[in-house]
């Protein structure tokens, strides 16, 4: 009886054993595939000066205030001018009142487009340091980067608005302008890239959280990685984007495509490319899974790590060029 047990509970192990082997595989999708180890930089102090000045000089940055909305605006544009880009605005109407996306375009005229992009709006008249001034900070940079490498095609980074509620999974987002605008002038374009919260790392065990069990026995408890993130049909596109971030610096890489059902994969700007058959993900530190003072008061510029936000804008730069 003895061993009719054990025999009976070493098959339920290893049916287990495969069933988290195989999500591990088909969620995960690990690689071997990754990049060289890369000879740009990025510079911490100037990130931390980007969220610095939107987090305090330019908030609140909510709808509701559209003068330092348009500061913020400005304060990009004047950035990615300066980055060698052709800048635009993207204005447009909500409730009878003006917004705009920012918009630079890098290698005119080169063929398909890689697109990458932030909302700078905030949840409320909290700073809005990690969601999102850190995406912002980090677009402006790869835009210095991407600037400097005359790339051999072309590269878009956008600068978004009205990405939080009330206006989320709305026709009303900037990035759902941004997309309809790409499908009506029939764009070509090889993928698109959001950023979404990228500066919230932590090394304690127990750091990062997840929202199922199964998540947590094939991802790190450590909140020390970036994530590249989308849904169950963006396969192809998380392995070519997560491939070029891979090995470009020392920050870990992870990747999940999963359906829209878990919570947070459909959580940003890249869920309104979708309809129109773009393929877009997102890359982030996992939002609340890990930052405790999501949406808060507290979301400030001094809970970030600048030195892996740096090393974020280096792995992007090598997938984008």
């Amino acid at each position: 009886m003895k061993a009719k047990l054990i025999r009976s509970a070493a098959r339920v192990l290893g049916t287990v054993a495969v069933v988290i082997f195989a999500a591990w595989i088909v969620v995960a999708q690990p690689s071997c595939r990754g990049n060289h180890g890369s000879g740009a930089t990025a510079d911490p102090v100037t990130l931390r000066k980007h969220v610095e000045t939107l987090s305090q000089h330019l908030s609140p940055r909510d709808w509701q205030h559209r003068d330092n909305l348009d500061r913020c605006a400005d304060y990009v544009a004047q950035h990615f001018r300066q980055a060698g880009a052709t800048v635009e605005f993207q204005p447009f109407t909500v409730y009878g009142k003006p917004y705009r996306n920012v918009i630079g375009r890098f290698g005119v005229g080169k063929g398909s487009r890689v697109i990458v992009g932030a909302h700078y709006d905030t949840f409320g008249e909290g700073p809005g340091a990690d969601d999102n001034a850190s995406g912002i900070a980090v677009l402006i940079e790869l835009a210095y980067l991407v600037g400097r490498s005359s790339p051999g095609s072309e590269v878009e980074v956008v600068a978004y608005v009205l990405e939080e509620p009330p206006f989320f999974r709305t026709e009303f987002m900037g990035s759902a302008i941004h997309a309809k605008s790409l499908s009506e002038r029939k764009a070509t374009v090889r993928g698109i890239v959001v950023l979404e919260m990228v500066g919230c790392f932590r090394d304690e065990w127990g750091s990062q959280s997840y929202p199922s069990l199964l998540l947590r026995l094939i991802y790190p408890s450590r909140a020390n990685f970036i994530a590249v993130a989308s849904r169950w049909d963006q396969g192809d596109w998380i392995k070519r984007v997560k491939a070029g971030m891979k090995g470009a610096t020392d920050l870990p890489v992870y990747s999940i495509r999963a359906p829209s059902v878990i919570p947070g994969i459909d959580f940003s700007d890249h869920v309104n490319y979708w309809p129109y058959g773009f393929p877009a993900l997102m890359v982030t530190d996992t939002a609340f899974y890990r930052n405790r003072v999501y949406h808060t008061a507290e979301d400030t510029a001094d809970r970030l790590d600048y030195i892996r936000m740096a090393k974020v804008v280096v792995a992007l730069f090598e997938a984008v060029h």
